[in-house]
């Protein structure tokens, strides 16, 4: 037989596009337009319909960015089409690649209630099936005409990024407002001939069913009469009956379709479109799980659901429906789809706490899974949260992202840093917007890399990143993926039903420890620094509050801020979502977030000083507060003490205009141009800086990656690097000197301090910074030989190499730290801690000649300048603080890091303030003190290993306790959560990396 595969399919092509996809909507009439420009923000929807609008042709230009429109469309159905069924086409100015990047809508009826959202992929509103002719049409659209930020050229600096600087010229052009008839005879030959013209393309050119569906797709053509596609679609569909029905082979991939709408609390978009994106999106999903019985949504970030709730209850009550018959499936059980490598410990362990207590409050659902599909990477400490939260399975997508390695495995367990094992699932579709298409199926099977003893995967299904969802064409397609020879098997199930199936079938999966590090994006740990610290110091002022006002609630009566601290968890939580505390969204924000972050301060900070101030009582004793987990300056824990003298540091001159700092631990050598060129022990009789180098040393690079400006740096940016060692000033402070530099249009101020009896250098930094497209580090090369170094992640640390003896080291040339990072040689080691940074590298070199010892250079990464999303990008004044701690072992590394983010509190008052609970050994350490959630009066303790090693300690309560109990995060008793207790102490014996959460009821 002559080979004529390719003029088939070139026909194929032609007729779909041509004539038989014109052909779904036969007939059509023009709706009546008008609209009304809301002059501001959004505004409800009552004041929407009421508005009295003006007409609008089709082709009018329409939409300043970030506007609303309101849209009112009439008409009449005619008589000639009773017995049909008939839609409104609503195109507001699409463009169909682009579904949830552009403007969107979400259809009412005249009452107000919600009828579906309307994207570029789903434009169309059913008006009856059948039709009886003559019925008057009225709807309503809610138009957003957001602005399209990234474009067919990506990542070209834009000022639509915030409505502050997007001026008002109109965005959209008014496309069709038509009444037509929908031909679902020829609507279903479409879905036919798709599913088989994409299953063909991706079978063998020699296989058999290739070349069946070839044969059968031509007798479909041949049946069709190009001047009647609606006369003769019928005979078309019956010659593709007999293909469609062959059967997939037993051993066919199984593909569990989930429905799915991924969408981005914030990106391209501000958060308060969010919320309109979220309504649209549930109003489209559960109308379509009315009109296909087999179809099963789930849609995670609970935020999103509260957001509904709150401001959409037309859709809530559609919403709750639809998950009462188990077809609309909360997931995930995390507030927001957060990024994991920055969040502290308890901010990764809230995300669950009210995540999964959200889901429980409002449906009674208990979610196994965390579901996590875009976020950028996976820390270590990650899997013993999640097991802590009561889940077990963990599910994303990302890191088929990764550019240099290939992930070797779909399906696994995730061991973290305390030996905590998930079951973990990375879709091999490799995206979390799967349309249905046959590549994409195909693809999913190929590329599913644990075959001969595993068959399935998951297929997250619909339009994501912006919403928009499933649409109906990709129910149709899966229909017919369902058993269909050549292609994997596709049937809808939610995530419990795919994850119960793929651990039953694959028992004792391969085993992955540590982090899941993504090998991409690597700058989301620098970009937008001000978000970054926004969160950190809310973070520690959360921790704060639940402290001192627990403390307080117990030893005097002090009124809890139950609701108030619950509010500002949930908006902090939400600020950790993956675009957001990532730096990697538009300028409008950031610039909330900012406020947003100054605004939790001041709250936070009213709370402290409300219950501190409770708890001194009246008096002029001077007091030291110490929010720190360890003793510090004598000042115990969680309690309160007159202060005590340590010493005195001396300053004193050298030579070259430099200066030395002395307190008898350390000295630390200064040159004139404000380089650090020695940090020496005194007791360990060791210096700390590699020979010939200096520390404080401020490194700028170009930096103008590939793409994906705000989210990568490349490793190319080390070619060309600036020491910024020019020094404008130098001079004594005090006991402290002051450096001062400029360089480009930025400059730089700098306090080097060492205070009496401490072993840390501080390094403040403050840089009104004015670059563009530039990195800036600040580096410590050390005379350490190390092999490894350890990062702080949640709940402990875990030790990355620092040689780069395979492409998996090689690709971490930038990675994400808590408080510290450490290094060690037998018997001495040395940490640099921060309050506010997470990126860094860390790299070693062996010196030539002289002693052939060992530098290690640790890099802080302190500012980038990208100018996509956001062109203004840290553009400003920023301030750091980092301190180098010669001589540090790991609990030295742990209690500094600590002390540098909880600095002391002063006030006056009565006399000491014990603490509420305390524990004998630092190694144990407690990240939360508070009340229970459920107004119980209980104090609950968290606290993990925080050394790597086996910690016996007792923990005791500063008050009379009358039970204790271990729970789960949520503060659930746990089945095996006896504990050993002595009156008001409890002796507790840890793994390493152990987090323990405890009860303790009082009397």
């Amino acid at each position: 037989m002559h080979d004529d595969r390719s003029l088939v399919e070139a026909r194929l092509r032609r007729v779909l596009d041509e004539r038989i996809r014109p052909a779904v909507y036969p007939e059509s009439v023009p709706l009546d337009v008008a609209v009304w420009h809301a002059p501001g923000e959004p505004v409800p929807v009552g004041e929407g319909l009421a508005a009295e609008p003006e007409p609008i042709e089709v082709g009018a230009r329409w939409g300043a960015p970030w506007g609303t429109s309101w849209f009112r469309v009439t008409g009449t159905v005619p008589e000639a089409w009773a017995g049909r069924t008939v839609e409104a086409l609503l195109d507001l100015g699409f463009d169909e690649n682009m579904p949830g990047f552009q403007c969107e809508g979400l259809v009412y009826r005249p009452d107000g209630t919600p009828v579906k959202g309307l994207n570029p992929r789903n434009q169309w509103v059913r008006i009856g099936a059948p039709v009886e002719g003559g019925e008057e049409v009225r709807l309503h659209i809610e138009a957003a005409s957001n602005p399209v930020i990234l474009d067919y050229h990506p990542f070209l600096p834009t000022q639509l990024g915030d409505k502050e600087t997007a001026g008002r010229a109109p965005q959209y052009t008014l496309t069709r407002m038509d009444l037509a008839v929908l031909d679902e005879t020829v609507w279903e030959l479409v879905i036919d001939l798709e599913v088989l013209g994409e299953l063909m393309a991706e079978l063998p050119v020699d296989s058999a069913r290739r070349w069946e569906i070839l044969r059968a797709v031509e007798k479909a053509l041949d049946a069709i009469d190009l001047q009647d596609v609606n006369g003769t679609a019928a005979q078309a569909r019956a010659r593709l009956e007999t293909v469609l029905s062959e059967p997939a082979v037993p051993s066919a991939h199984r593909i569990s379709a989930v429905g799915h709408a991924h969408i981005d609390s914030a990106w391209l978009w501000p958060l308060r479109e969010t919320v309109r994106k979220v309504a649209r999106t549930t109003a489209n999903m559960t109308a379509l799980l009315e009109d296909e019985p087999e179809f099963v949504f789930a849609m995670s970030q609970a935020q999103q659901w509260a957001w509904v709730k709150e401001h959409r209850p037309e859709v809530w009550a559609r919403v709750k429906k639809a998950v009462a018959d188990g077809r609309f499936v909360p997931a995930g059980g995390m507030w927001v789809e957060s990024d994991t490598n920055m969040p502290g410990s308890e901010a990764m362990a809230r995300q669950f706490v009210h995540g999964k207590r959200f889901f429980l409050d409002e449906f009674g659902i208990e979610n196994d899974e965390a579901w996590l599909p875009d976020t950028f990477g996976f820390a270590a400490g990650l899997p013993q949260i999640i097991k802590a939260a009561g889940a077990k399975w963990l599910l994303t997508q990302k890191i088929s992202w990764s550019r240099t390695n290939k992930f070797p495995h779909h399906t696994f367990s995730w061991e973290g840093i305390d030996g905590t094992r998930i079951f973990t699932h990375f879709p091999p579709v490799d995206t979390y917007n799967c349309s249905m298409k046959g590549s994409e199926i195909a693809h999913a099977a190929r590329n599913f890399k644990d075959k001969g003893v595993a068959r399935h995967s998951l297929a997250p299904t619909g339009w994501g990143d912006g919403g928009g969802g499933t649409t109906r064409e990709m129910v149709a397609k899966a229909a017919r993926l369902r058993d269909l020879e050549g292609s994997a098997t596709v049937v809808w199930e939610t995530p419990a039903e795919f994850f119960a199936k793929a651990e039953a079938e694959y028992p004792n999966p391969p085993v992955w420890v540590g982090e899941l590090y993504l090998e991409l994006h690597r700058a989301t740990l620098t970009s937008q620094a001000k978000t970054k610290q926004g969160n950190r110091r809310s973070e520690h002022l959360l921790r704060e509050a639940e402290l001192w006002a627990a403390t307080a609630a117990v030893r005097t009566g002090f009124p809890y801020p139950y609701e108030e601290l619950d509010r500002i968890w949930k908006t902090v939580l939400l600020h950790q979502f993956h675009d957001i505390l990532p730096g990697s969204s538009i300028a409008w924000v950031h610039r909330e977030a900012r406020a947003t972050y100054e605004r939790l301060a001041t709250e936070l900070n009213g709370i402290i000083d409300a219950a501190q101030r409770a708890l001194a009582g009246d008096g002029s004793t001077p007091l030291v507060f110490n929010s720190a987990p360890h003793t510090r300056d004598g000042i115990p824990a969680g309690g309160a003490r007159a202060p005590v003298d340590e010493g005195r540091t001396t300053l004193t001159r050298r030579r070259d205009g430099g200066h030395v700092l002395d307190n008898g631990l350390l000295r630390i050598e200064i040159d004139a141009q404000g380089l650090v060129v020695s940090a020496y022990d005194i007791e360990a009789d060791r210096e700390t800086i590699a020979p010939g180098r200096a520390a404080n040393l401020l490194q700028l690079h170009p930096d103008f990656p590939n793409m994906w400006d705000a989210w990568d740096v490349d490793e190319f940016y080390r070619n060309t690097v600036t020491d910024l060692t020019d020094v404008d000033e130098i001079a004594p402070v005090g006991d402290a000197v002051r450096i001062v530099r400029t360089f480009g249009d930025s400059r730089v101020t700098q306090l080097l301090s060492l205070a009496p009896g401490e072993r840390r250098l501080l390094v403040d930094t403050e840089v009104d910074w004015h670059e563009t497209e530039k990195f800036l580090k600040l580096a410590f090369p050390l005379d350490v030989h190390a092999e490894r170094y350890a990062s702080e992640t949640q709940f402990g640390h875990f030790h990355r190499p620092t040689h780069t003896n395979t492409s998996w080291e090689a690709a971490k040339f930038e990675a994400c730290n808590h408080r510290f990072v450490h290094l060690e040689e037998p018997g001495w080691g040395v940490a640099i801690v921060n309050d506010s940074t997470y990126g860094h590298d860390v790299t070693r070199t062996v010196r030539t000649g002289g002693d052939r010892g060992t530098t290690t250079t640790v890099r802080v990464s302190l500012l980038r300048a990208p100018r996509f999303p956001d062109p203004e990008t840290d553009q400003g004044v920023h301030r750091f603080r980092h301190a180098l701690v010669p001589g540090a072992d790991i609990g030295d590394a742990v209690r500094e890091g600590w002390r540098i983010n909880l600095p002391e509190r002063r006030l006056t008052g009565a006399g000491e303030v014990a603490p509420l609970v305390s524990v004998d050994r630092d190694a144990v350490v407690v990240t939360a003190v508070k009340l229970a959630d459920d107004g119980s009066g209980d104090v609950i303790v968290r606290f993990h290993e925080a050394h790597g090693g086996r910690a016996r300690a007792t923990l005791t309560a500063g008050f009379e306790v009358a039970d204790v109990m271990t729970t789960d995060l949520l503060e659930r008793p746990l089945q095996d959560g006896a504990v050993e207790r002595d009156g008001n102490s409890v002796a507790v014996r840890l793994r390493p990396f152990e987090l323990v959460t405890l009860r303790l009821s009082r009397v």
